[in-house]
């Protein structure tokens, strides 16, 4: 296998991988990490955990007068 034939299937895998996640609803700590050190670089950054949870709760509605909420 070539080098470039290898990086091209790495890249279209991390894509794929990054779809399917974000299709159930799983977002990306990287982007987050990153986006908070570039445009709030004093605030704290949460932990992986602290961010799932928080991410969870905003998708489900937890503490939400709504009740469940799905979309």
């Amino acid at each position: 296998m070539t080098p470039s034939l290898r990086a091209t299937l790495t890249t279209c895998r991390k894509r794929l991988r990054e779809g399917a996640r974000l299709m159930i609803g799983v977002p990306n700590y990287d982007t987050y990490v990153a986006h908070m050190q570039a445009a709030h670089p004093g605030q704290p950054i949460m932990t992986y955990a602290e961010f799932f949870r928080e991410r969870q709760s905003a998708r489900y509605g937890e503490g939400s007068t709504r009740g469940f909420r799905c979309c």
